[in-house]
């Protein structure tokens, strides 16, 4: 994975920027994006797609990764602004937020899936990048982690859930709980059409 980030450095790029995120999907719950920046030199063994990996395997990566990074970033987008202006928009926009608050200025920013963000900066769309960068691997396991990490804080405001269990995503369990209890302040609520109807949805507006 290093060395297919290392295609793109030359005399002119010797920084990159993986950028990725994680929640796009869930019921409930923020997005969360991540940006990475490592020196041309370091390697870590062991990170991949943050989803190939174990929780435990993400969470002591992720120490290792923010300890040899030269910078790293994150955005959280709550779920209110991802009901107003959409997941895509609201996972683009955590991504430009993150690069825009990373301590250097990167060469080249990499970015996980097949759409970008208006920055100055060149960029690259890379379908499935999380699987092939190093820096965009990177970048996923740290927005996992930190997404995961809100999503039990959450839960414990709202145990019936089960957040900490299934991140806010929509197993039976979860579906269920929506169904008999409605939905809370951290559910998408335009995620829920399929769920809930209209009057129900409408009450918890």
């Amino acid at each position: 994975m290093k060395k297919y980030d290392d295609t793109f450095r030359n005399k002119k790029i010797r920084l990159i920027a993986g950028i990725d995120e994680a929640g796009r999907g869930p019921l409930a719950g923020p997005v969360v994006a991540a940006a990475v920046v490592f020196r041309p030199s370091t390697f870590i063994e062991g990170v991949n797609d943050s989803k190939k990996l174990s929780a435990a395997k993400r969470e002591k990566l992720f120490v290792q990764i923010t300890e040899h990074a030269l910078a790293f970033a994150f955005e959280v987008i709550p779920p209110t602004a991802i009901d107003k202006i959409n997941i895509l928009q609201a996972s683009l926009l955590a991504m430009k937020r993150s690069v825009e608050k990373l301590s250097v200025v990167p060469h080249l920013l990499l970015i996980d899936g097949n759409k970008t963000f208006p920055t100055a900066i060149s960029k690259k769309a890379i379908v499935k990048g999380d699987a092939k960068s190093f820096s965009i691997a990177a970048a996923s396991i740290i927005a996992k982690v930190v997404r995961d990490e809100i999503m039990v804080k959450l839960s414990t405001e709202f145990p019936q859930y089960k957040w900490e269990k299934n991140k806010g995503y929509g197993t039976a369990e979860h579906i269920s709980a929506i169904k008999k209890y409605g939905a809370a302040k951290y559910h998408r609520k335009t995620f829920l059409k399929n769920i809930l109807s209209g009057e129900q949805l409408a009450i918890f507006n």
